[in-house]
């Protein structure tokens, strides 16, 4: 099967080729570990996770590595702010940001890399840069001089003025060129800091992920994957600092980002109203319907995030138990993930047409009458649901998950269907609807079929807004 992606650097889409078949390297951008990680944040996490699952199914080794920054100016503001040390402050972070990012089913990665244990090889960069005369000292700084690189700018395509505008750079008498960017700053005493031939420092934020990349997967990787925010300047000085330290060994081959989510066709801002952490949004909604929710759209375009999008999204899950719960009576093998849905995945991660594929298997498994037609498409199923990262739960536990303190008890829920039941035998209608109305005023949809009666919570009524 062939697998196409969107590079990026060449802003097209091309045959995905690796550099060597039996080990594809992968990189994404992690985060920096500040604060809790908002649902933009999740997005790249999710949809390389997609494409982390698709290579692993076509290739014997996939190394997947997705850094931590611990080191930040962003995590020592916000630490003095909390009266809390900076180490113990950013694990806290990254411990939330495991957390968060488990309850959308995410597969951990390969290598997770932290750019504090990582100085020495930043350190080494440096020094390479600086013999090849691609950086310089100043006043305890380290800049990396943009001039010396003719085709820096490649991967955004931006002219000089735009990039310098857009990097936010400050003027510094100690620079030789507006658009140099940091590599290596001083710390004083109240600041990290670590010993390098330039005096006490930090390293900047654009170096920590070219040494972490070398470090573990190789001068020249095959994909390098982030937010659309990252391509400048981020990549471009990651590719300017690597190409430079390496010999003009490129630093990636294929470049991906994920597009921006908006929040109810408005731009994300705290400012706004509209800003909402992962967490805050889990504490509604199970984490399944958030990550089918990420990937209802195509990973490059924009995602509006507003109540009608996890709606959908819950909609959805349900179809797809529902299927598997009517199938309960068949054991499903395991099987390969369907063509269908593994030819959509290779075309640029199509989840959407993806997830069409796996409504039809839906219907398919519905319609089915005789045994092996229901195995088989079961196990389709569940094969296109591990290719998305779906459906990990039991479909009883899926439907009984918790609707909130108020709902009744299973022994309640339970104990009134029986009495239903009872009433429904005697022909007392009456009361038998009434009990059905009772518990679906307290949250619990009751289902009458030829195996007798299911039930499940039904979705909890959110406030109204973009999220929750």
């Amino acid at each position: 099967m062939t697998l196409k992606l969107y590079n990026t650097l060449h802003r097209e889409k091309q045959v995905f080729e690796p550099l060597d078949p039996d080990r594809v390297t992968m990189y994404l951008c992690g985060p920096t570990v500040y604060n809790l990680i908002h649902i933009g944040n999740a997005r790249p996490v999710v949809a390389f996770d997609v494409l982390f699952r698709l290579l692993r199914e076509l290739y014997p080794n996939v190394v997947y590595a997705r850094n931590i920054t611990d080191i930040d100016d962003k995590i020592n503001a916000a630490a003095r702010e909390q009266g809390e040390s900076i180490d113990i402050f950013a694990a806290r972070y990254a411990t939330a940001f495991h957390e968060d990012i488990a309850a959308l089913n995410t597969l951990e990665p390969t290598i997770e890399p932290y750019a504090t244990e990582h100085i020495p090889q930043m350190i080494a960069m440096i020094e390479r840069l600086i013999a090849a005369g691609h950086a310089y000292e100043a006043e305890g700084h380290v800049l990396f001089h943009v001039p010396s690189m003719p085709d820096y700018g490649c991967l955004s395509g931006r002219e000089r003025e735009d990039m310098i505008a857009g990097a936010r750079v400050e003027p510094a008498p100690y620079k030789r060129d507006p658009a140099d960017f940091i590599l290596w700053k001083p710390s004083d005493d109240d600041l990290p800091g670590w010993d390098s031939p330039w005096g006490r420092g930090r390293p900047g934020w654009h170096i920590e992920c070219s040494a972490m990349n070398a470090a573990h997967l190789g001068e020249t990787i095959d994909i390098h994957a982030g937010g659309q925010d990252l391509v400048f300047p981020h990549h471009e000085n990651e590719i300017a600092q690597s190409r430079c330290a390496h010999h003009g060994a490129d630093l990636a081959r294929y470049w991906l980002h994920n597009g921006y989510i908006t929040v109810d066709g408005e731009k994300m801002a705290k400012s706004q109203g509209n800003f909402f952490t992962l967490r805050e949004i889990l504490a509604d909604w199970p984490g399944e319907v958030v990550r089918l929710a990420l990937i209802s759209a195509q990973y490059r375009q924009p995602l509006d995030w507003s109540r009608n999008t996890l709606e959908q999204a819950a909609a959805a899950l349900d179809r797809f138990y529902q299927a598997l719960r009517t199938a309960a009576d068949v054991d499903a093998p395991d099987v390969e993930v369907p063509e269908a849905v593994r030819s959509a995945l290779a075309d640029d991660l199509n989840t959407p047409q993806a997830l069409r594929e796996m409504h039809a298997i839906a219907t398919a498994l519905n319609k089915a009458e005789d045994a092996p037609t229901r195995r088989a498409r079961k196990a389709d199923l569940l094969a296109a649901s591990r290719a998305l990262g779906l459906l990990a739960h039991d479909p009883a536990d899926w439907f009984r998950a918790s609707a909130g303190a108020d709902s009744p008890s299973e022994e309640e829920i339970e104990a009134r269907i029986a009495e239903r039941t009872a009433a429904r035998a005697a022909r007392d209608f009456a009361r038998a609807d009434a009990i059905r109305d009772d518990l679906a005023a307290r949250g619990v949809v009751l289902e009458d079929g030829p195996a007798g009666t299911t039930w499940r919570r039904n979705r909890p009524v959110r406030a109204e807004g973009g999220a929750a």
